[in-house]
């Protein structure tokens, strides 16, 4: 039973759970405990069966007998006794996204609904308005969420890359230890660091092709795998992810992974390019139509140098003018991730976060940062974790007391203020001047259309004490959709009142996306790349926010906290 198996039932029964009306804390932990198993590398089937699971964060002995349960009988009793109560349609409704089980539960008490047929009834004939707090635009979602349960019964096929990418890494290290591989490397849109990834590439090269392809076959994180062959093989990892190894004499490597990184209008268009010039462009080589022979070569560099191209790093490979501008010679110097300076949208234990104001500044120092805003959530958040006023006026102290001490960095009075369905933001004039650093989110009434959730960004903008808009468009991958906005009109109020727009790093969101940042950036708009770390070691998902800028075009000029603090 592969980890992914294990944390889909797990996930289930906190659904169940919750549909059941069972405490949040009880949800929570068969969450968590999903999401650590989904991203264990070894096999957990393995550590139920040997008494070892409960070494996994959040697995006590409640939860390791349920697992063991499931690997054994593939089932969990508490899960069963759930289903035979709880119609199993309402499960699949509650996939449908803004669509929580409180929310299902009601549908199934007041209007009798069990399952995606009977919701789609009730939306099609307008019950679904007529429930208190719901109304007709919760129906037009319903409506729209079932027609993609149809296309897609299975839900998400892709994982985003913050699922996938470690494994890639620690397979492609594997396979660089092996004393039969002369190199190897991630390929694909992993390599891309695209948002969301359906599989992994790896491609390798050695003079022992079947030898190498037999070692990786046998590592940890494999659960199964084909016969391995002179071209490669086909792995499954613990956690369901399928492998593609595909292995090479070393001269050619770089045909494969060039071809295999690329997405597919990239490498169409530069077959077509190259046709025209009486050249063939395959994994196998660039055939010369003139003299019939083939040219073959061991780096990617060399490959486009011989098409007439300066070299087009992974990240831009997406046919949106990459080959032109590599043609002239102008692809932008792209930020790297060591030229961030400071990281100004993070929480603590004072709203949300799990980590003091003291632990989070040292997490930023060990980083070498220069600055670090504290910005925690602010009076109307609306989730519980919120700071008042005087609280804030208390915690601007603090920070400035932390600030006399002997330290190498400088912490930033804030607050992520929520911005109102009217476009205000919280606390008085004066609080708001105080501070270092202000940043109006969306958080809540995510329901408007596109012109009054515009509207509403565009005043927060035009407050001369809002210095940065975060997450802008609220989506969260593979789960909630962007809300209705209109990002030219964003942007354009962004630039006539210099405020700037945050690329946000979590991996769930990375909102502004690639086609949104490289529009804003254009526009003349500051970009900020923060990691919105609500614990220290999230600070590290800067590396996600760097990977949309790469695909967005963004220069180190371009992004405002590469540069020393400016206010």
């Amino acid at each position: 039973m592969t980890n992914a198996r294990i944390a889909e039932a797990l996930e289930e029964l906190a659904v169940l759970y919750q549909l059941d009306g069972a405490d949040q804390y009880r949800v929570l932990a068969y969450t968590n405990s999903a999401r650590t198993i989904k991203n264990e590398g070894r096999t957990v089937e393995e550590m139920a069966r040997n008494g070892t699971i409960t070494e996994l964060p959040g697995i006590g002995k409640t939860l390791e007998e349920k697992i063991v349960a499931l690997v054994e009988t593939g089932e969990i009793p508490a899960a069963a006794k759930l289903k035979e109560r709880i119609p199993v349609g309402l499960l699949e409704i509650s996939r449908i996204p803004g669509l929580g089980p409180k929310t299902v539960r009601r549908l199934h008490d007041e209007l009798d609904v069990n399952g995606p047929e009977d919701l789609r009834a009730a939306a099609e004939a307008q019950k679904v308005r007529e429930l208190k707090g719901l109304g007709p635009k919760v129906e037009e979602k319903i409506l729209a969420g079932l027609d993609r349960l149809d296309a897609e019964p299975e839900g998400p096929t892709r994982l985003r890359l913050d699922e996938i990418l470690p494994t890639a890494e620690e397979l492609a290290a594997a396979l660089r230890a092996e004393s039969s591989c002369d190199r190897a490397e991630i390929a694909g849109s992993v390599r891309r660091l695209a948002e969301t990834c359906h599989d992994i590439d790896l491609i390798a090269a050695s003079d022992s092709r079947k030898e190498l392809a037999a070692a990786i076959a046998e590592h940890e994180l494999v659960a199964e795998h084909g016969n391995p062959n002179e071209t490669g093989i086909r792995l499954t990892t613990n956690s369901g992810i399928g492998v593609d190894v595909r292995i090479v004499e070393p001269g050619a490597f770089g045909h494969l992974l060039q071809h295999f990184t690329g997405s597919g209008p990239h490498n169409a268009e530069l077959r077509e390019r190259a046709v025209a010039q009486g050249l063939h462009v395959s994994e196998n080589g660039i055939k010369d139509d003139e003299t019939g022979e083939t040219e073959f070569f061991a780096t990617e560099e060399e490959i486009y140098e011989r098409l007439g191209y300066q070299y087009i790093p992974p990240e831009l490979r997406e046919d949106r003018g990459e080959l032109d501008a590599a043609a002239r010679g102008e692809l932008p110097e792209l930020i790297e991730r060591g030229q961030i300076k400071g990281d100004l949208h993070s929480h603590t234990t004072l709203s949300d976060g799990v980590a003091s104001l003291d632990e989070m500044a040292a997490a930023a120092e060990a980083l070498g940062y220069e600055y670090l805003a504290i910005t925690d959530h602010s009076e109307s958040h609306g989730f519980g974790n919120h700071v008042e006023a005087d609280r804030l006026w208390q915690r601007i102290e603090e920070i400035a007391e932390l600030n006399n001490e002997d330290r190498k960095i400088r912490l930033l009075s804030g607050s992520e203020v929520n911005i109102h369905p009217n476009g205000s933001v919280d606390y008085e004039d004066d609080l708001l001047e105080t501070l270092d650093w202000v940043i109006a989110s969306i958080h809540t009434a995510f329901s408007d259309d596109a012109k009054k959730n515009t509207d509403r960004m565009i005043t927060a903008i035009e407050n001369p004490l809002v210095d940065c808009i975060g997450h802008p468009t609220g989506r969260l991958i593979n789960q909630r959709d962007p809300y209705p906005l209109d990002m030219e009109r964003v942007i354009a109020a962004a630039v006539e009142n210099d405020t700037l727009i945050e690329i946000n790093s979590n991996p769930r969101r990375r909102d502004l996306n690639e086609i949104h940042a490289r529009m804003a950036a254009e526009a003349g708009v500051g970009i900020v790349i923060n990691t919105d770390a609500h614990r220290p070691e999230s600070l590290d998902f800067i590396e996600y926010g760097i990977a949309t800028a790469r695909r967005a075009w963004l220069t180190a000029d371009q992004v405002r906290n590469t540069g020393p603090w400016w206010k």
